[in-house]
């Protein structure tokens, strides 16, 4: 087990899923719901999320860093919303929904940024600066295009499901189908290789250094 690393994946895990989660919750009490905010999670300090969910960002991530040997770590976190203000303001929902997703693609621009213009492959800090940079894009990149898959549990059901009235009483009648999350995630997770890894692998392509996992 690659101790260092895994340490690495494991705060980047925690972070990026912290930001993602405050990110819904902020963008929730803009929009007149302030349930996660009342429950303390409009937050960048993990422990009330982790309090939340203990078992998607501490079980499920740590289980994945020992079965990798600690070259990867996944998971997931929820922030609560008032069900009856979502059904009631539809577009505020939807954009609560991107929030999250986007608030990963943020975090992977700022990767991006420092691996263009500040972290150069030689050097003992800039190795190191590398690494984490690499490891931030490539999470937070995961973590945006992964929760924008259309379909429940994922943020991207519910934004599509905000924005079109039809949409969301398909939506409706979807999560009615026994197991149908389940199918979803499976679903979703055998998709990466068509649409994460070329978007990926294009976006390092335009460094002037690509980040080499």
């Amino acid at each position: 087990m690659n101790w260092e690393l895994a340490a690495l994946w494991f705060v980047t895990f925690i972070v990026s899923v912290t930001i993602h989660e405050a990110a819904h919750g902020w963008f929730a009490k803009l929009g007149g719901d302030p349930t996660a905010y009342n429950a303390g999670l409009v937050t960048i300090n993990p422990l009330p999320h982790i309090q939340r969910s203990p078992f998607g960002m501490l079980v499920i991530p740590i289980g994945m860093l020992l079965m990798t040997n600690g070259e990867m770590c996944f998971g997931g976190a929820s922030a609560p919303i008032d069900p009856i203000w979502a059904y009631h303001n539809p577009k505020k929902a939807a954009a609560m929904s991107a929030a999250g997703p986007l608030s990963n693609l943020l975090l992977a621009a700022v990767a991006f940024a420092t691996l263009y213009f500040i972290a150069r492959p030689d050097g003992d800090t800039m190795v190191a600066i590398r690494k984490i940079a690499g490891i931030f894009l490539l999470l937070n990149l995961l973590l945006c295009i992964l929760n924008l898959f259309p379909l429940p549990p994922f943020d991207g059901a519910s934004v599509v499901a905000g924005l079109s009235r039809s949409a969301r009483q398909f939506y409706n009648g979807l999560e009615r189908i026994p197991y149908i999350q389940i199918v979803a995630l499976v679903a979703a997770f055998y998709s990466l290789r068509f649409v994460f890894w070329p978007v990926f692998n294009e976006i390092n392509g335009w460094l002037p250094y690509p980040w080499r996992y």
